[in-house]
């Protein structure tokens, strides 16, 4: 399997881009990452959307079961799912013409993932936290 790790200067294009932001995978639990993260993202401004079946919202935002449920356009899909998962998450984006899919630490990208988000120019980044990144960069 190839990963993508993105240079700093793509990542930060990304974050100065992204005004809409869905985080697939977010949960209501504080103890959970995706939580921390969702709510650090608000803080800084990006609106938030939660993409999980199990949870109706997320600090005051309506959440969706999947990103085609969204009725609005997103900038950046942020992935909080097993790496078998992130293809069709990928795939999703491609369809709804989303620019850009970040996968937190520690999620793998199948290399057909990777063939189609490059094929359809979207940006891609793996392993990499984009709270960890959002601090360091901007």
């Amino acid at each position: 399997m190839t990963e993508i790790f993105a240079d700093n200067e793509m990542k930060k294009e990304i974050l100065d881009n992204a005004k809409v932001i869905a985080i697939v995978g977010l949960s209501e639990s504080p103890m959970r990452p995706s939580h921390r993260i969702g709510k650090y993202l608000m803080n800084q401004g990006y609106q938030i959307v939660p993409v999980n079946p199990e949870i109706s919202e997320f600090m005051g935002e309506k959440a969706y079961p999947d990103l085609k449920s969204i009725p609005y356009k997103v900038d950046l899909v942020n992935v909080f799912r097993r790496s078998e998962e992130v293809y069709d998450v990928i795939k999703e984006a491609q369809e709804l013409g989303i620019p850009a899919v970040w996968l937190q630490l520690g999620i793998n990208c199948p290399e057909e993932g990777i063939d189609l988000a490059k094929e359809n120019d979207m940006k891609l980044v793996s392993h990499c936290c984009i709270m960890v990144e959002h601090k360091s960069l901007m």
